[in-house]
């Protein structure tokens, strides 16, 4: 374990006065930084124009503008965690994806963070990400495989017994802790995309004192961190989310009508030739 003090962005002038720096720390792999703090998704996705559906005392549950996709989050059954739900509209058919409850944050929002954004106009490529960051991607019979470079974490798109095929990944350490996931084969390929960058992305994430797991594949830095900071650093994503929404609702909002266009007719009336 490292320490040292966290300088990220730095507090303006007159911040921080009498606060007192709490102690948390950098994570590395971030695969296997346990599950985080649920706000990370849920608090982008409010700001994005989704609704919050939850019961008082229930789990949560969200629905998107259009109401075609639902997010859940369940800690308390059996296996629990994350549930994504989504009709089939004109663009793609009904799809879903799981992912356990220990998946970090910040590899689920790679995944609800795009349901958020216009699609890009580029042909998805799932695998890219990962390969960029140097995983291991081979053909493994009926299936195909990309594992990081430490063996902690895989993405397979996978073919099962019955001919059907899905998206299968997570992260484990050498004791057996970690997290799986899956995908439908139907889920949009950008949203899978996004998901792989996330997952393979070399940058470290935070956890507070107290939330880090206990595993020897894991490194840490200890950094003190100022509340004003990290408030500010969630109402820059808030923000931003906020930003894309209003963006999105005023390019349709002045969207040009189109009317069928008049056969043209000279001024005077129509001529006839003899």
């Amino acid at each position: 374990m490292k320490n040292k003090q966290w300088k990220g962005r730095g507090p303006v002038p007159g911040w921080g006065a009498g606060e007192q720096a709490e102690q948390h720390y950098l994570v590395q792999p971030r695969a296997l930084a346990g599950g985080g703090d649920v706000r990370h998704v849920s608090h982008f996705l409010h700001a994005s124009g989704w609704q919050d559906t939850s019961k008082a005392g229930g789990p949560l549950v969200m629905e998107s503008p259009d109401r075609t996709v639902r997010l859940a989050y369940n800690p308390h059954v059996l296996p629990g965690g994350w549930a994504i739900y989504a009709d089939a509209n004109g663009q793609d058919a009904a799809w879903w994806a799981h992912l356990g409850r220990q998946t970090p944050v910040e590899i689920v929002a790679g995944l609800t963070d795009a349901l958020t954004r216009p699609r890009d106009a580029h042909a998805p490529d799932v695998w890219a990400p990962l390969e960029q960051q140097g995983w291991n991607a081979r053909a493994e019979g009926r299936h195909y495989s990309a594992t990081s470079p430490d063996s902690s974490a895989w993405m397979q798109y996978h073919h099962k017994s019955d001919g059907d095929a899905m998206w299968w990944t997570g992260a484990k350490d050498a004791q057996g802790n970690g997290w799986t996931g899956q995908f439908s084969i139907s889920t949009p390929m950008h949203l899978v995309q996004a998901f792989t960058a996330e997952l393979a992305s070399p940058d470290p994430v935070m956890r507070p004192r107290g939330r880090v797991p206990f595993s020897a594949q894991i490194r840490t830095w200890s950094v003190s961190v100022l509340p004003s900071q990290l408030r500010a650093w969630q109402q820059t994503r808030i923000s931003a989310a906020r930003a894309a929404a209003w963006a999105t609702s005023s390019a349709q909002r002045i969207r040009p009508r189109t009317t069928p266009a008049r056969p043209y007719a000279p001024a005077g009336g129509v001529r006839t030739r003899r």
